[in-house]
This record gives structure tokens, C-alpha cells and sequence, in this order.
């Protein structure tokens, strides 16, 4: 996770998070240009993070019962201001799996995040606060409409694919899409910690919920594809997670919903 020191002045922060960032050592840990998160060394370690207003209620709900099954952060609090978000949470133990320790071990990486995917979806997740699925086909509607379309995420047998003969292919087929597995929803090696090649915890939840397990098959097939710069392992990936409850379908449906954003 790159941390880079910063200098960061309490008074342009709002007042419940000034006094810990008092006397001590802040860290741009940002990743995305969609939000900003501070590493702040304080209580064994804080995250601060901050994005447009309204956009972090959903994250914050979703650590708090992800934190509840023992494997999110805790939620030390969650403030809108000034038309900003803001949510700070405590630090999971360990390093995500982009660690150059992790990267070094890419078969014994796989079948972890595989095996592990797999027990997360095994887990009740009936009595979650978010609905995936129908929030994940109105975001595929709203962006079609808005005129978005990134081909990048079509596998090789769908790359010639249209915008409008995806989204054709996405409306014939999203009502496959089930909402029966606890989700990340953003299943990818930056957000899943290690201790000792042991999981202590997901991280960047904002995009889980009640869904179809599909979409973080995806995602872990692409993040090793992405990070390991290789293809190589993405059917030990599915072999580690399990066969049996993998639709190679389904992974072609996320994948060209995906497209859209």
C-alpha cells in the first residue's frame, strides 16, 4: 500500500479529526482520483478518508457489517461537511497482496484469494444492508445512456462487440443475475489484506453488497491478470474457488456489464 509523507494541517480538516492529526505523522495513501485517504499514526493506525458528499455512506454501512463477520475495519466514524464525505476507520493488520512479498509467491497468492473468495461467499449474508444486483443494473443502464463504453474488460471471444450489441447482449441476459452471495463487489488484490499469507481483512467496500457471486469472480480472474502481468492463472484461480458454482456465462456477462462502468 504506498504511503507517501505529507504535511497536513488540522485546521483544513474538520473538527472531530483535528486532534488526531495533532503531534504526528499523516500519509497520502490515496489510489483513486475519486477520493483521497490519509494515513494518519495514531492508535495503531488510522484511515482517513475523503470524497464527494454521499458518496461514502455506502462504504461506511458495508465495513461496519463486513467489521461485524470480522473481516472489515472498524468504523470509528463516518461525517458529511462542506459537501464532503468523510470516513475514518482503524487499520487492518498486515499488507494488501500488491506487497512485493505476496507478488513474489504467485501461485500460493492465487489459490489464497481463491479459497478465500470462496468461504466469503459461503457466509450468510442475508441479513446485509445493501441490495447489489439492482443497483449494479441501474449503474449499467445509466452509464449506457450517458454514452460510456470501455471495451477493455470483453474477454478475447466477445473483444468485437459493439457498445450497443453489449448492452443488447447485457439486457437479453441481466435477469441471470442473482442477489444470493455476500459480495465485495471490488474483489481485487489492493483491497484484500494479508498477515503472514493469512486474510485479516477486506478493505474498499463501497462497491459490495447482496449480489451474484459472478462479479468477484471477475474481478479476481482481472486482478491477477492486471497485477501478475500474466493470464496464467486465471483457471487455477477458478479451481481454487470451486467449479462447481462457477457459470462461465455469467463471467461474460459481468465482464461486458463491466464495460459500462
Amino acid at each position: 500500500m504506498r504511503r507517501t509523507e505529507i504535511f497536513a494541517d488540522p485546521s483544513e480538516f474538520p473538527a472531530p479529526f483535528r486532534p488526531l492529526l495533532e503531534n504526528t505523522r499523516v500519509f497520502d495513501s490515496s489510489c483513486s482520483p475519486e477520493a483521497r485517504v490519509f494515513y494518519i499514526e495514531q492508535r495503531g493506525g488510522l484511515f482517513l478518508k475523503r470524497s464527494a458528499g454521499g458518496t461514502l455512506k455506502k462504504e461506511a454501512r458495508l465495513t461496519r457489517y463486513f467489521h461485524g463477520k470480522g473481516l472489515g475495519a472498524h468504523v470509528v466514524s463516518y461525517h458529511t461537511e462542506s459537501g464532503f464525505d468523510w470516513l475514518l476507520t482503524t487499520r487492518v493488520e498486515g499488507e494488501d497482496c500488491t506487497h512485493a512479498d505476496h507478488l513474489a509467491d504467485p501461485v500460493r497468492l492465487c489459490d489464497l484469494i481463491g479459497t478465500k473468495l470462496r468461504a466469503l461467499h459461503e457466509l450468510d449474508g442475508t441479513d446485509c444492508p445493501i441490495a447489489h444486483t439492482e443497483n449494479y443494473i441501474k449503474t449499467v443502464e445509466q452509464n449506457h445512456r450517458a454514452g460510456m463504453f470501455d471495451p477493455c474488460f470483453l474477454p478475447p471471444h466477445l473483444g468485437g462487440l459493439t457498445a450497443e450489441d453489449a448492452y443488447a447482449f447485457f439486457e437479453k441476459n441481466k435477469h441471470r443475475l442473482a442477489t444470493n452471495t455476500l459480495l465485495h463487489g471490488d474483489y481485487c488484490l489492493p483491497n484484500i489484506m494479508l498477515k503472514d499469507f493469512e486474510l485479516s481483512g477486506f478493505i474498499d467496500l463501497g462497491n459490495g453488497g447482496l449480489g451474484d457471486r459472478h462479479v468477484d469472480l471477475f474481478w479476481g480472474a482481472w486482478t491477477l491478470h492486471f497485477n501478475l502481468g500474466t493470464d496464467a492463472y486465471r483457471e487455477r484461480f477458478f479451481d481454487a474457488y470451486g467449479r462447481d458454482k462457477i457459470d462461465p456465462s455469467l463471467i461474460d456477462l459481468v465482464a461486458v456489464a463491466e464495460c459500462f462502468g
